[in-house]
């Protein structure tokens, strides 16, 4: 008999049901898990665990970079922060200093508060309401 997570099963869904948008605002959000990841094991000295963690959150970033619409002009200057914020990435990771994560962190929360305002904005111009996110 195979068992099931209910967690995983609940995570797949939500990932499969939700809209472009929503999938942006989950890159975000776990690219900031994955800065405080590091974050904690860099303080804790734990460098193979704050190796792993500025992988993904780099990953992430790449992956936003790749799917920015470069027939926006904001997109360039989109795309200059992702930039500075992944090296703020790989400074912190070879400097073990956790000042630079939260530089990152601090770039990449300003994308996520937008984006989750231009979500709200876009439901309420469309239904007529706004949902919390």
């Amino acid at each position: 008999m195979v068992m099931h997570n209910p967690y995983a099963t609940y995570q797949n869904n939500s990932v499969t049901t939700s809209t472009p948008g929503e999938l942006t605002l989950m890159l975000y959000n776990g690219c900031l898990k994955f800065i405080e990841q590091a974050k904690r094991a860099a303080e804790l000295g734990q460098i193979e665990q704050k190796n792993t963690a500025v992988q993904k959150a780099q990953a992430i970033i790449s992956e936003l970079m790749i799917t920015l619409d470069a027939s926006f002009p904001v997109a360039k200057d989109m795309l200059v922060l992702y930039e500075f914020a992944n090296s703020r990435l790989v400074d912190g990771n070879i400097q073990n200093d956790s000042k630079l994560f939260e530089e990152a962190a601090e770039i990449i929360t300003e994308f996520r508060d937008t984006w989750k305002q231009v979500i709200q904005l876009n439901r309420q111009k469309q239904y007529g309401n706004v949902s919390e996110i």
